[in-house]
């Protein structure tokens, strides 16, 4: 254990807390200077997902190899639990309601099955030589991975969700070396569904893309939201309005402040100094991903490392590109800094895989003869 312990990176850890302390930071601005009732709770999570972290560090890689199977399942099995019987919120069924003894809470597991995919994605193509990852009969079974959980994400609705599985997914088969041609055919595919993938839309979801390619179309409603959050990253400048003097936050006019446009808040009162430190931290932390990544000696704990980095990547370009309006807004929180429960520990308990990569990045992790998932 004590050899583990001090295996570990502790750069990262130090980076998450830094991320982590900014987002508490700014959590206790959006209160108006007061802890209750985001910032305290956000400390409390974090510093139970750190736990989680490092506990989940000291687990074998190879446990997490054996287990990747059951995992999903379990993950997927929870989807269906929120589809017989979640909780509804705010027009959407997302939630699971667990109720323990003096432990009361909701769980998103949506949120878990986007680790428990890259564990699986990992595992599955470790499995298969890579003249086999590159015959159409081995996609079948990650496509399966992938379209099960999309589905019943789409019902809860949640799209953004959706996109980011399909994405994670995506880019692992990208990374295990799957011919190009099938992801060329796979856009064409895409594009060509374009017409029925927008008739299955929400009425609300469809508001959001009219509203992303023609944002003056509706200023008070559908636009509302990117409209403020134009006006308040554009009024913080270099060095923003200062720490709990946020006028458009404060005032009310920014919606969700403290959850998906929490970005938005930052900005206005650090300006695009805080900003670009906020997305130094992240880069840091991305560039960690990688490098072990690079130095595992397996085809798993590659797979598995950068999978949790891209997943972690696809929350911050895509929460940054929607509350900037570069994309619609799909609801994704902003990693570490985004008032919420599952997100955050979900992410902790994929460091904590990415960690015990880096600890037991010399261990290989032996294929079965002839190749295969199982």
């Amino acid at each position: 254990m004590g050899q583990k312990l001090g295996g570990m990176s502790w750069g990262l850890v130090a980076l998450l807390m830094l991320t982590a302390a900014l987002g508490c930071a700014m959590l206790y601005s959006a209160a108006g200077g007061d802890v209750r009732p985001w910032a305290m709770a956000q400390m409390i999570r974090f510093c139970m997902g750190l736990t989680l972290m490092l506990a989940i560090a000291m687990v074998d890689i190879r446990q997490l190899h054996r287990f990747a199977y059951p995992i999903y399942s379990l993950a997927l099995l929870l989807l269906v639990a929120v589809e017989l019987k979640g909780t509804i919120g705010m027009g959407a069924q997302r939630w699971i309601e667990i109720n323990l003894p003096g432990l009361r809470f909701q769980l998103q597991p949506s949120e878990i099955m986007k680790i428990a995919l890259v564990l699986v994605l990992a595992r599955y193509f470790h499995g298969l030589a890579p003249e086999q990852a590159r015959k159409w009969t081995s996609l079948l079974l990650p496509l399966i991975l992938i379209a099960m959980p999309t589905a019943l994400v789409l019902r809860q609705p949640d799209l953004g969700t959706a996109v980011m599985i399909v994405a994670g997914g995506v880019v692992l088969m990208f990374l295990a070396g799957i011919a190009i041609r099938w992801f060329v055919g796979g856009l064409i595919v895409a594009l060509g569904s374009l017409p029925v993938i927008w008739n299955t839309l929400h009425s609300y979801q469809q508001e959001r893309v009219l509203t992303f390619l023609e944002p003056s179309r509706d200023p008070l409603g559908a636009g509302y939201h990117i409209t403020q959050s134009k006006i308040a990253l554009g009024s913080g400048g270099l060095f923003g309005k200062g720490f709990l003097e946020g006028t458009q936050s404060h005032l009310n006019f920014l919606p969700e402040k403290q959850t998906d446009f929490i970005f938005t808040m930052l900005a206005e009162e650090l300006g695009m100094v805080g900003a670009l430190l906020l997305i130094a931290l992240y880069l840091l932390i991305i560039s960690y991903g990688f490098g072990v990544a690079l130095r595992s000696s397996s085809q798993f704990g590659r797979l598995l490392s950068l999978g949790v980095i891209v997943t972690f990547f696809l929350y911050v370009f895509i929460n940054i590109a929607m509350v900037t309006g570069l994309i619609p807004v799909v609801g994704v929180p902003l990693p570490l800094i985004s008032y919420g429960g599952t997100a955050m520990l979900t992410l902790m308990v994929g460091f904590g895989m990415l960690a015990s990569a880096h600890v037991h990045r010399d261990i290989p992790i032996p294929r079965r003869p002839g190749g295969g998932p199982f």
